[in-house]
């Protein structure tokens, strides 16, 4: 297996983050394509596509949210590729993406069964906020990190 990371700008890029969302989330739990598909979709939202070759494998969106801070969200890795740490991969280009872009808080608003994955991220519960969805059990969460400084050692991915 051979894994690409990309910051999808053109639209067949941005093409593979929806076929992920599509195949593993929606068509599983059953949502509609404009439940998936919000206003924080479009033009505003940057998303990171992982690719096994040229075939989409998982994907991530972030963008800025109303107080200034960077939310990432919309994490979805193909069944077949969990267990990978592609997971981890696709979250920590999306914060690097995010302190090039000068911010310093991320927010995430993640599935309840999700929170284990994001702590080891290091993020944060914060009870102060509310998370927002009308599909899943969500929490809040956040993290600080330094404005254009973020570093990460190499992912190592298991094939």
């Amino acid at each position: 297996m051979s894994f690409k990371t990309i910051r999808a700008k053109e639209e067949f890029e941005r093409a593979g983050a929806y076929y992920v969302r599509i195949q593993a989330m929606a068509k599983k739990y059953g949502i509609t394509l404009r439940e998936e598909f919000d206003e924080n979709d479009g033009a505003k939202c940057h998303y990171i596509v992982i690719l096994d070759d040229e075939f989409p494998i998982a994907t991530c969106r972030w963008f800025e949210t109303s107080q200034g801070a960077a939310e990432i969200g919309r994490v979805v890795v193909l069944p077949e590729y969990r267990g990978k740490h592609i997971g981890k991969l696709v979250v920590e280009e999306a914060e690097r993406w995010i302190a090039e872009s000068g911010y310093n808080k991320i927010e995430i608003s993640g599935r309840e069964e999700a929170v284990g994955f994001y702590e080891k991220l290091g993020y944060s519960y914060n009870s102060a906020f509310s998370a927002h969805s009308h599909t899943f059990r969500c929490i809040y969460m956040e993290k600080y990190i330094a404005k254009n400084n973020i570093k990460f050692k190499n992912s190592d991915i298991s094939e």
